[in-house]
């Protein structure tokens, strides 16, 4: 079960750097760094969304509208961030019989 823990905690961290990767490249994207009319940027960004939207969508359902600021990457990393440093951690605690 621990390595059950372990795999989780590995996709949550590969998740992260999705998200991260994404709103960098984002960035980029709006800032004209990068140009969307190139395929490759067009298909990694579409890639990207396609890959996070489901974990967006609850939360742009909760919040607020900002305007053109979306705060749900930020509060997915924080969910991540709290999974695997509090959650994951006392999982495996008390399957170890240490909890």
């Amino acid at each position: 079960m621990i390595m059950l823990l372990q795999i989780l905690d590995l996709l949550l961290s590969v998740l992260m750097w999705i998200i991260i990767i994404q709103a960098v490249l984002s960035w980029l994207v709006a800032f004209n760094v990068v140009n969307t009319s190139n395929d490759f940027v067009r298909q990694v960004l579409f890639a990207l969304g396609r890959m996070t939207e489901p974990f967006y969508r609850p939360i742009r359902r909760i919040l607020p509208d900002f305007g053109a600021l979306d705060f749900s990457p930020l509060v997915v990393l924080l969910i991540i961030n709290i999974l695997r440093s509090i959650v994951i951690p006392r999982l495996a605690m008390s399957m170890a019989g240490l909890g």
